[in-house]
């Protein structure tokens, strides 16, 4: 099943989205937003589903051509965001660009922090930030939503709580995470608001792209209006969604409507790109002593998107623009 929203208000209104991403439907009542239907998965799902049949057969009146740009983000707010550094060789490099030494745990627990749960971004709004100096950077990704998780769940049961995945831009401002890491109490200024891309997707709806632990397929980049990463993103990582999951619901239930990343996508076959430009820069440090690809200025350009094995896009893109935010 394929979700989306179309823009209104702050959380928008659901839809259901036809396979081949070109006819849509409103759920209209009954399900009026995306956190509606996660709050009642387990009375809606087969309501929808059967929504989303009848769409694809063309037996649903009211469906209309999907206009892409009249989507905003899936879930506008959530009630939490987690995200990770599970594909090794991101946070391998990073860390050794910078000399850092890595956590003596790593292998045994995922590295997560909590970032900023609302203001998701459309797919194709503007990246607005107030200067081209903080360091501005993408992050590909690809984020579970989940129902309600229990606290106290095995890693082995957490994925059964997934209720849909998006693809995720985490927007990073370079400049100014050193400082805040070295103060070890986690990212605030540096991460400022993620993107989500326009179509949720359920885990069956992936096929064989879901083997119930990671999401594979291939994750291509590109900046500036170039190819910078072709990744593939079910490999290269110990950890899976239900450690992420697990790993904080230790202490915590989940509401439904919580946004869980693995964190940038990365291959240790460094031939394939990145999925970020800073672990670009990291590798250029590591080989050269230097970095010199810069990060994102005002008016560049950076489009994020997600294939199945047939060359079909997922999610759809996220394809956005850095623009200035003026202050008073």
């Amino acid at each position: 099943m394929k979700l989306a929203s179309l823009k209104s208000g702050r959380d928008g209104e659901l839809l259901v989205v036809s396979r081949d991403m070109s006819q849509a439907v409103k759920v209209g009542d009954r399900a009026p937003t995306l956190q509606f239907a996660l709050d009642h998965w387990d009375s809606l799902e087969a309501p929808l589903r059967q929504l989303y049949d009848a769409l694809n057969d063309d037996l649903v009146e009211g469906a209309f051509a999907l206009d892409m740009a009249a989507l905003g983000a899936p879930l506008p707010r959530s009630y939490q965001y987690l995200d990770g550094a599970c594909y090794l060789s991101h946070i391998q490099r990073n860390r050794a660009a910078r000399g850092e030494t890595l956590p003596a745990d790593l292998m045994e627990k995922p590295l997560v922090y909590q970032g900023i749960s609302h203001g998701f971004m459309a797919w194709n709004e503007p990246i607005c930030l107030p200067d081209d100096g903080l360091g501005i950077d993408f992050e590909a990704e690809i984020a579970a939503i989940t129902g309600d998780v229990p606290m106290g769940v095995s890693p082995e049961k957490a994925t059964d709580y997934i209720r849909l995945f998006v693809l995720l831009n985490e927007v990073s401002l370079r400049t100014l995470i050193p400082a805040e890491l070295k103060r070890t109490f986690g990212f605030v200024t540096s991460k400022s608001a993620s993107t989500l891309g326009p179509i949720a997707v359920t885990p069956d709806e992936l096929g064989e792209l879901w083997d119930g632990k990671l999401v594979s397929g291939k994750m291509k980049c590109w900046v500036r209006g170039k190819l910078f990463g072709d990744i593939e993103t079910g490999i290269d990582t110990p950890f899976h969604y239900g450690h992420m999951i697990a790993h904080v619901a230790q202490t915590r239930d989940f509401e439904p409507g919580s946004l869980v990343g693995l964190g940038t996508v990365s291959n240790e076959d460094d031939s394939v790109g990145c999925g970020c430009i800073g672990e670009w820069r990291a590798l250029e440090t590591i080989k050269t002593g230097q970095a010199t690809t810069s990060l994102l200025k005002f008016g560049e350009r950076v489009r994020i998107e997600h294939f199945d094995r047939k060359g079909r896009s997922v999610f759809g893109a996220i394809n956005q623009v850095v623009a200035q935010r003026k202050i008073n």
